[in-house]
Formats: structure tokens, sequence, C-alpha cells
């Protein structure tokens, strides 16, 4: 099942603009509703002030009404392991369980799997009441 995952995000990956860093990231989550939902990393001249992969897979899904996230898979640029940073491992806590899968994935496919709640253990709570 995580292999769409894994074909969405190296496709978004492929779109990416990285031209200060030649690194692109592409990034795919499954909402609870089931549909995919990918994005790559924007950079700009005001380096560091780029756009992650996974925030804009995030801004795909809300806009499409979708709160909750299922699963999530990570593709850097080659050979590299590229799991999220630090800003969008809390932006996919506020969409996620701790339990949700994080898929990790080099060319070849994925390559490990945490759990969210693993790569983020002290993430900050909303209050969604």
């Amino acid at each position: 099942m995580s292999h769409d995952l894994f074909e969405a995000a190296l496709a978004a990956r492929a779109k990416a603009y990285a031209p200060a860093s030649n690194f692109s990231v592409g990034a795919a989550i499954r909402g609870r509703n089931g549909k995919i939902y990918a994005g790559c990393n924007i950079e700009n001249a005001a380096y560091p002030e780029g756009w992650c992969a996974e925030t804009s897979a995030i801004s795909h899904m809300v806009m499409d009404g979708e709160q909750s996230i299922a699963e999530v898979c990570v593709i850097g640029t080659g050979d590299v392991f590229c799991t999220p940073c630090g800003g969008c491992r809390q932006r996919l806590a506020e969409f996620g369980a701790a339990d949700v899968p994080v898929h990790i994935a080099k060319d070849g496919g994925i390559v490990e799997t945490f759990r969210l709640g693993d790569l983020l253990p002290a993430s900050f709570e909303l209050d969604r009441s």
C-alpha cells in the first residue's frame, strides 16, 4: 500500500525548485480519507526562507478539506537518507497521531519506516476542543 505513496513522492520530487542547494525533496501524505497529497520543496533567493516538501503536501491536504494524516513518505535527492526537518515533524504531528507511519525513501524505494511519535517525541499539543 505504501508503494503508491513512494511513487507520488518521487513524482513530486521531480517538480522541486531547488536552485540554491540542488537538493530536491518530495513528500506524499495519505489522508484519513484515503486520498494522496504530494508536494515538493521550493527554495528562493531569501535562502533559507524556503518551503519544505512536507509543507506543500500538507497545504494540498488542507485545501482539499482533509485534516488528518494516516501515512507519510519522504524522499530526498539521490541516495541520501532524508527525514523530515524539525519544523515539518511538528507540522505533521499537528495533523497526525503518534502512530502514523513515516516512510523514508531513496531512489530504489522505501528504506525505513518510523512512527511519527518517535520522530517527534515531545511535540507541542494543540487544544482542538
